[in-house]
């Protein structure tokens, strides 16, 4: 079995203090850092994926003339309008400076006319360099943790899925943005009923 640990954008502007933050974000970087610590003793690669938006990108609610957090359509697909976040070159689209250093970047998002919350998949279906990188290192089974559970945690533990990959995702490694209070758990819900594993970092044997 081979092993990865996939940090799903861990960036400043999904922090606290971001233009795009998850509350209580940043209670979930030191469970990462003891994942990265616990895959790296074992040489098993750890992967973040970044939102790397152009700063036209259409699901900005600055660029597509909608209200932050209400929902329009881009490309024909249903789309909640952001507030600017993750600009390619911005301190804002940067790892969290607490986030331990990791093995490989995998950047979604940088096609302006559609959005991409999966690490693995645009909503359109482009795909990014992800999924080469995992067969690269022949890894079977991911491990994921990150923001937001109920948007890019979850599209990249269902498309994970969908491929085929044995996945666990760190319950207590996630937070959600909970646009509505129930979001977070009907996000862990979904990614059970598809067949991933959700436990807690303490009860992840490596």
């Amino acid at each position: 079995m081979n092993k990865a640990l996939l940090i799903v954008d861990v960036q400043n502007d999904f922090c606290e203090g971001g233009s795009l933050e998850v509350k209580n974000s940043l209670n979930i970087i030191p469970v990462i850092n003891k994942l990265i610590d616990r895959f790296k003793k074992q040489s098993w690669p750890v992967i973040a994926t970044k939102d790397w938006h152009p700063s036209n990108h259409r699901s900005f609610a600055s660029v597509s003339g909608g209200k932050v957090g209400e929902l329009g359509e881009l490309n024909g697909l249903p789309q909640i309008w952001w507030p600017d976040h993750c600009v390619q070159g911005t301190k804002g689209a940067k790892l969290h400076p607490d986030l331990k250093s990791v093995d490989f970047v995998i950047h979604k998002g940088s096609n302006p006319e559609v959005d991409s919350y999966s690490g693995f998949f645009s909503a359109s279906g482009e795909a990014t360099t992800l999924e080469g990188l995992l067969k690269k290192q022949k890894i079977d089974t991911l491990y994921i943790a990150g923001l937001a559970t109920d948007y890019c945690v979850k599209f990249t533990v269902l498309d994970a899925l969908s491929l085929g990959y044995k996945v666990i995702v760190i319950k207590d490694g996630c937070q959600g943005v909970n646009l509505n209070p129930e979001d977070s758990q009907l996000a862990f819900s979904e990614m059970m009923e598809k067949g991933a594993i959700i436990l807690s970092s303490t009860k992840i044997e490596i």
